[in-house]
């Protein structure tokens, strides 16, 4: 079983994960639902923020359960922020990627969860190195990859902070045909360092310019702060690939149901391709 949006609404988002209906907030959704409220009433388990954070849960869910999604198992799990291993939204990227990726390439997933994209990546054979700043979420992606039959799949796995890990890719001389980054709105790296999104993100940029080879082929790079709307994506990923031709489309990462289920914008986007 996979993933479907059931419903929207009030500041929630009904989801179906695998065999359990679950609902979460959701602070886009300031629409009406459209689902009765009965219907709501039978999600297996519900996250909510007040009056603190917690799961009310109707049936017990498993510690562990997976899903499928493009191509990719997914462990999922119950986490005390209210997420569960895995960003739906990404799906069409997940399978944009390993449409795109090649034997040949080499791709950098920083900012990097619990895998998708590396392993989406790896599914199109590319050499991939997955980066992320939590020890948990690497080995929950090393998981991942074990479920999806990837463990032996070329893939560096590093925890580590991404500038210092980016300073010393840049020293080594190493060179990435594709680059994805998801970074947060504030994180700290596997050592206390602090990241800040509207401080960092040029400067990422810059040093994610500086680490394409000879022939690059993508960038791809998704946010969920508010303010970086698909125009201010746009404009930096422009600037970051000046002089490289290719061209740069963005927009919204959208969760979408079936027919009748109103879509949820869950985020921004903004991917360079060389033509």
């Amino acid at each position: 079983m996979s993933y479907s949006l059931l419903d929207s609404g009030n500041g929630r988002k009904l989801e179906r994960f695998g065999p359990y209906v679950i609902a979460r907030p959701c602070a886009q959704a300031v629409w009406v639902p459209t689902l009765s409220p009965e219907e709501w009433n039978k999600a297996d388990a519900q996250f909510t923020r007040e009056p603190d954070n917690r799961w009310l849960k109707r049936k017990d869910l498993k510690e562990f359960w997976t899903i499928d999604v493009a191509g990719v198992r997914f462990k999922l799990s119950p986490t005390d922020f209210g997420h569960l291993g895995i960003f739906p939204e990404q799906q069409p990227f997940w399978e944009w990627i390993a449409q795109t990726a090649k034997p040949e390439m080499k791709v950098l997933n920083l900012f990097a969860y619990s895998g998708g994209s590396t392993l989406a990546a790896a599914r199109g054979g590319a050499q991939v190195c997955h980066l992320d700043a939590s020890k948990g979420m690497v080995a929950w992606a090393r998981e991942n990859a074990a479920l999806s039959g990837l463990e032996n799949a070329p893939i560096r796995w590093i925890t580590d902070d991404v500038n210092k890990f980016l300073g010393r890719e840049i020293k080594r001389n190493s060179r990435y045909e594709g680059i994805i980054l998801d970074p947060p709105s504030f994180g700290r790296g596997s050592h206390g360092e602090v990241f800040k999104i509207e401080e960092e993100i040029n400067p990422l940029l810059k040093t994610c310019r500086e680490l394409l080879s000879e022939n690059p082929r993508f960038i791809l790079f998704s946010c969920h702060t508010p303010g970086f709307t698909p125009i201010a994506m746009e404009h930096l990923l422009k600037q970051a690939t000046k002089g490289l031709g290719g061209k740069v489309d963005a927009g919204e990462m959208v969760l979408s149901g079936e027919k009748g289920v109103l879509p949820v914008p869950s985020g921004t986007f903004a991917r360079w391709q060389r033509e």
